[in-house]
């Protein structure tokens, strides 16, 4: 379960900024995450309790974006979203093509911070 150790970052990361921003808690931690990322969005929900336990996060929500997978097709001249049983080839036209253009994101891009006077 490596969610486990992805997650742990994203609490180190957050207490920091949390910290830096002088803030009184955090209210929320939103990620996107990619189909394609080899995290599990629902393994991710599922640690999110254990990994926050005796950390600043332990009431902290985890708001997750799930980013479909997609390849950029020459011939169909645009993104096609593509599923886990992905072939090599645009799923449309078949064209060959691994040119992933999404899916493998996993990225901290937001924290609600909870700013109220202490």
């Amino acid at each position: 379960m490596h969610e486990l150790a992805m997650l742990k970052g994203v609490v180190d990361a957050v207490e920091k900024v949390a910290s830096q921003a002088g803030a009184r808690g955090v209210k929320a931690v939103h990620l996107r995450v990619g189909t394609r990322s080899g995290a599990v969005p629902e393994a991710l929900e599922g640690t999110w309790p254990i990994v926050t336990t005796a950390t600043s996060l332990a009431q902290t929500k985890l708001v997750i974006e799930v980013v479909q997978a997609a390849v950029w097709c020459e011939t169909c001249g645009g993104e096609q979203p593509i599923d886990e049983f992905f072939a090599w080839t645009c799923p449309v036209c078949q064209t060959p093509t691994a040119n992933l253009v999404a899916g493998r994101e996993f990225e901290l891009v937001g924290v609600d911070l909870d700013e109220t006077p202490i």
